[in-house]
């Protein structure tokens, strides 16, 4: 592609990247926005991955300010997550740079289509985290089989990413954690540690289609701030739908269009 974006590409772009930041302040999902938009812009699946990542990670920053309240109070053996978060990160980063871009193409709309029902996973999901039992989750093994489920979180979400969300709070609650805002809070630190070693990564690797990265950069941040407002009055919801139909829409269509 060309270093330079014309105003329709930029447009399109820029209003992606604006609606990922607005819906992963609200719902979480946005990178099935994001993602199949590049891929519509004429980027290849694995630069889109790697593009869409990066160029939403800086909404995270965000997301994770506002949960500073119940991060204060997390127990500190949460933190340990972090660890498998930046290993499988980066492990996922690295096999991704090792698919294909034929083969990732094939995969692409396996991964939409598994991320979307992980996503409409979520809400059953929470319901349940919040009565389940955590007294008997606190000990040293339940702990190392989380970070071990983390781990292989990690791997997933460095090589694709959407869907990664529910999973960590499955991860969670295998160690007794009821809040769900500090679960909420947590899933978003380890995210940004997921997709944070990627990112670097794939800026390393020369991966990512800078012309698309910082007008979306700036557009997720924007999204994040300003848009969440409009989506929090159209409430969760009606979000969360609105993610639903677009990733089951771009699934269906990729496995039309492949």
């Amino acid at each position: 592609m060309h270093s330079t974006l014309d105003f329709w590409h930029a447009a399109v772009a820029f209003a992606a990247a604006f609606l990922a930041g607005a819906i992963n302040s609200v719902a979480g999902g946005g990178t099935l926005v994001s993602f199949p938009a590049l891929i519509w812009l004429g980027l290849n699946s694995v630069t889109a991955n790697a593009t869409s990542t990066v160029a939403i990670w800086p909404g995270s920053v965000g997301s994770l300010w506002g949960y500073r309240r119940e991060m204060g109070s997390a127990e500190p053996r949460m933190y340990a997550l972090v660890a498998p978060s930046l290993v499988g990160g980066i492990s996922g980063a690295l096999l991704l740079r090792w698919t294909p871009s034929a083969t990732f193409d094939r995969l692409v709309p396996f991964l939409i289509l598994f991320a979307t029902l992980l996503f409409m996973a979520q809400e059953p999901v929470q319901r349940t985290l919040k009565t389940a039992h955590a007294e008997q989750h606190r000990s040293t093994r339940w702990l190392v089989g989380a970070m071990l489920f983390q781990l292989a979180v990690a791997v997933y979400g460095g090589y694709f990413g959407a869907g990664i969300g529910i999973l960590m709070l499955a991860a969670l609650s295998i160690i007794g954690l009821t809040d769900i805002h500090q679960m909420n809070g947590l899933k978003v630190l380890f995210g940004m540690s997921i997709n944070g070693v990627a990112s670097l990564y794939f800026v390393w690797a020369r991966m990512v289609y800078w012309p698309y990265v910082i007008l979306m950069a700036v557009a997720a941040i924007a999204g994040g701030y300003g848009g969440a407002g409009a989506a929090r009055r159209m409430g969760r919801t009606a979000v969360r739908r609105i993610v639903i139909g677009i990733g089951f829409g771009m699934a269906l269509s990729l496995f039309i269009w492949k």
